[in-house]
């Protein structure tokens, strides 16, 4: 079930419309009137359409068309698809989708799926493809597990994210493609990951989890105009691909009670932007990866050249923006702007251990906003979570040149934390422009711990003494005392 929202507008106007509507409907006249307008419209309805096609689509929206965004299009109903909610679909979107792998010297093909509840197991894409979901088309994972296909561990990781072995396949899945377009008129893909999410807390599942939507080793890839719904584990992982766009879109999953259902996961991806996108899930909103300790040190590919901005995000379990922890194969030039975070635990979030080896550099962020939010930064460096007992605990990983610049909110407990250690320092960090509102006014709200940066310009909350202060016009007023003080309190 999908998080409810607190008494807002919407509601106070009902309880108004209550203490109104029985005056207002006392006075015959006006109920007159108001019948009168009711019918003539009701009329004007009929007559327009007893034209478009008769009583058969009485108080219906036309449809609105699906444009053609390809040489050929195709319908899934021309391959036997059919939108019930009950028939499976599978064999008519694979035989529609090797129709379209023929098509791809002529510039490809777009498989439209009309409106309806097309059930389906999991299916692959193919190159130089649209996938296009109309206005009220729904496609909808089948819950049996045994039709989802088991596939090798991720390189990068060493086995399964949860288990030994082998892992379940993503819903709609793609391999070593080019040019790839899944857009819609905000048609949704649905997981119904609630069968899933249980049996992964019972410990009924052999396996680790399968994805909902999963790219991999593919290139020049756009989503856009959809809504993703419900992930059995993580929503939408493009892993090791380049050139990707991911637009305008809706993430959703139960705040509580959904575990790993991540919105967005960039893996060992190089030239990404995301944006324009509305994520309300169980785990983060969006969390950057490049695999996991020795697996991911020896992958080698890190996640680069990445721009996530205009997003309003809320995640009551984790971050809304996350950087690791699986993050071995290196971490830079990221940058994250214009970014709500709301009613969330923490709003961004970077977070290693002692193994990863790999790095975090190059990081901005920029116009954050932070409504109702637990913690707001945090920078942890004792994220213990490994795939093995083969691990470096030596492989130390490097975080440095990390800015924050307009920082704004409300509500907020601690602003800052970020919690570097001896081995693992947090080096040339950078604050400005920063203003939090807080709901506590204690002592130990912007901690620190084995930080070396700088403050430019007057912030509030005060900074930590770890940081060297400047003013506006980048001349040092203060030398940090010690970078090593630590004043870190997972109290409150």
């Amino acid at each position: 079930m999908l998080e409810t929202m607190p008494l807002g507008r919407f509601q106070y106007q009902r309880l108004e419309l209550k203490r109104w509507a029985p005056a207002f409907l006392t006075s015959h006249k006006t109920l007159f009137t108001v019948l009168w307008i009711a019918a003539f419209a009701s009329v004007f309805m009929w007559q327009r359409n007893v034209v478009g096609g008769g009583f058969a689509v009485f108080w219906r929206v036309p449809m609105r068309p699906m444009p053609k965004l390809r040489p050929v299009a195709f319908n899934l109903t021309d391959f036997g698809g059919v939108g019930d909610g009950v028939t499976l679909n599978t064999e008519a979107f694979e035989r529609a989708i090797l129709a379209i792998s023929k098509l791809g010297k002529k510039g490809g093909g777009q498989l439209n799926v009309p409106p309806g509840r097309w059930l389906t197991a999991p299916f692959n894409l193919t190159s130089h493809m649209t996938l296009f979901l109309a206005e009220d088309a729904v496609i909808l994972g089948i819950e049996d597990q045994k039709y989802w296909p088991l596939m090798p561990p991720l390189p990068s990781y060493g086995y399964g994210r949860e288990h030994p072995g082998p892992r379940y396949g993503s819903l709609i899945h793609g391999q070593n493609l080019k040019d790839v377009v899944i857009t819609g008129h905000n048609g949704t893909i649905n997981g119904q990951g609630q069968t899933w999410w249980k049996k992964y807390k019972q410990k009924l599942l052999n396996h680790t989890r399968g994805p909902l939507v999963q790219i991999m080793w593919s290139s020049d890839i756009l989503i856009t105009n959809i809504t993703l719904q419900d992930s059995p584990f993580w929503t939408l992982h493009p892993y090791d691909c380049k050139n990707v766009t991911i637009r305008n879109l809706t993430i959703l999953a139960p705040v509580h009670d959904a575990p790993n259902t991540d919105g967005i996961d960039p893996d060992s991806c190089e030239d990404m932007i995301i944006e324009d996108c509305y994520i309300s899930v169980g785990d983060d909103g969006i969390a950057i990866k490049s695999g996991w300790d020795q697996y991911g040190i020896a992958y080698g590919r890190p996640s680069m050249n990445i721009l996530i901005r205009n997003l309003a995000v809320r995640s009551m379990v984790s971050a809304g923006v996350s950087i690791g922890s699986e993050m071995s194969g290196g971490v830079s030039n990221v940058t994250v702007e214009n970014l709500l975070v709301w009613s969330s635990r923490r709003a961004v979030r970077i977070k290693t251990a002692p193994g990863r080896g790999g790095y975090v550099r190059h990081i901005t962020y920029r116009n954050l906003t932070f409504d109702n939010v637990r913690v707001g930064i945090v920078v942890k460096t004792d994220y213990n979570e490994h795939p093995d007992e083969g691990f470096d605990p030596k492989a130390v990983p490097r975080l440095e040149d990390i800015s924050f610049i307009g920082v704004h909110g409300q509500g907020v407990r601690v602003p800052v934390r970020i919690h570097g250690s001896e081995e693992i320092p947090v080096r040339n960090v950078t604050f400005r422009d920063m203003s939090v509102g807080l709901t506590y006014k204690k002592k130990h709200i912007f901690q620190c711990a084995f930080v070396q940066g700088r403050v430019i310009g007057t912030i509030f909350p005060a900074p930590c003494e770890n940081l060297d202060r400047y003013d506006e016009q980048g001349q040092l007023i203060k030398h940090s005392p010690s970078q090593n003080l630590t004043d870190i309190d997972y109290d409150f």
